[in-house]
């Protein structure tokens, strides 16, 4: 069997290659939310750790909750981890240089002291900070365009750089709740924010998600949808922020708002998975001629039970290695969907097109070697949960691509 890397494949990745960027990048964003946490530790008292342990328990929640959304095609995991720490660390760094800068120097002289504190948190604060956590989903957009496939892609980044930002903005507020109120003004401003609305960064940062998305799955709107997204991000986080001084109605009206776009997004990821599977269904019987893709295996691929199910039965029979090997095959499958998506909206040219379809279609092929002919741990191996004619229902692996 040829040696080949499925993570660098289902990435479009050269394999081998030392990740220099990430790391770069990661050191990076890890240097600036130390420094800003040393801020925080040096202007703060007795609140700050207390901060930090808030602000950092429901984080575990929250991500898992924004990776349930994306199971049918998961993103790399590198991409997100960098994604997640450029929003605790450059984002974070940055606004608090610019805002206080801005605050001090613009908005307090120009305004006065009561006045330029609004006109900062309303105006000022969502275009600098929604810019620099946008600025990471640009970054996708000009070098790693091809990893974005799709509206739910843009609203996966946007979410793990605005939970890295919230955390780390949440350190401050908690420490500051703490040490001006004590406990009791804590636990109310960690239910508001920890509780009530962790999304809120999130939500704003996904209107510059969506735009960036729509720049790389179509060919009309490339400039104009990403700034249209940083905009509405910015309208939002300013509603949000002016709110705060309208009392218990603005919170109400922007927590309704807040929960309306959130539905809203729930909406587009759960549309999208659907379209993309109705391209599975399209696409794939196509391949049939190379022994990779039967009628089962594309009603396999439709559900995520049925993946769930698929991958159980490999790991029966094969172990670990053949229930990686059953995840590579379903995700390769996927990957060769969407890169039919890109195609038919003209936005893969042949040659690379050819070679991202080679790629896929040969890990498919070993793949399905590997969970197919793993050494069977039972005697009488359960039948396949997806083929009603069981392990016989399948052709043998062939052709150019099992190799």
């Amino acid at each position: 069997m040829a040696r080949v890397d499925p993570k660098a494949v289902l990435e479009g990745r050269v394999p081998g290659r030392p990740p220099l960027a990430l790391i770069a990048g990661l050191t990076v964003s890890s240097l600036c939310a130390l420094v800003a946490l040393g801020v925080d530790a040096l202007y703060g008292g007795a609140g700050f750790w207390a901060g930090v342990v808030l602000a950092i328990l429901p984080i575990p929640l929250l991500v898992a909750l924004v990776l349930t959304l994306d199971r049918l095609e998961p993103e790399p995991p590198r991409a997100l981890v960098f994604s997640f720490m450029w929003g605790a660390g450059v984002a974070v760094l940055g606004a608090l240089v610019l805002n206080t800068l801005g605050l001090l120097y613009v908005t307090v002289p120009i305004f006065g002291e009561d006045k330029g504190h609004f006109v900062s948190a309303t105006f000022g604060a969502p275009v600098i900070e929604e810019s620099l956590k946008g600025a990471v989903l640009f970054g996708l957009l000009w070098w790693r365009r091809n990893e974005i496939d799709g509206f739910a892609d843009g609203i996966i980044y946007a979410a793990m750089v605005g939970l890295g930002f919230a955390m780390m903005e949440n350190v401050t507020y908690y420490m500051r709740a703490f040490d001006e109120g004590g406990a009791h003004q804590l636990q109310w401003v960690f239910i508001l924010r920890g509780l009530v609305a962790p999304f809120s960064h999130p939500i704003f940062t996904s209107m510059t998600g969506l735009g960036v998305a729509w720049a790389a799955t179509h060919r009309r709107g490339q400039v104009l949808a990403p700034l249209l997204g940083l905009a509405g991000a910015m309208v939002l986080h300013g509603l949000w922020n002016g709110a705060t001084t309208l009392g218990a109605g603005g919170l109400l009206t922007v927590y309704a708002l807040d929960f309306v776009v959130l539905v809203v997004l729930v909406v587009i990821v759960t549309v999208e998975r659907k379209r993309t599977v109705r391209r599975i269904e399209t696409y794939l019987p196509g391949y049939a001629g190379t022994g990779l893709v039967t009628p089962q295996d594309v009603r396999m691929l439709r559900t995520l039970p049925s993946r769930r199910a698929a991958r159980r039965w490999a790991r029966t029979v094969g172990g670990r290695p053949a229930a990686r090997a059953m995840t590579d095959y379903q995700l390769a499958a996927t990957e060769l969907a969407l890169l039919h998506k890109r195609a038919e909206r003209g936005l893969a040219e042949p040659r690379w097109f050819a070679a991202r379809r080679d790629a896929l279609l040969n890990l498919m092929g070993l793949a399905r070697q590997a969970f197919l002919r793993a050494p069977q741990r039972q005697a009488t191996p359960p039948p396949m949960p997806w083929a009603a004619q069981g392990p016989a229902g399948f052709p043998p692996p062939g052709g150019p691509y099992n190799r």
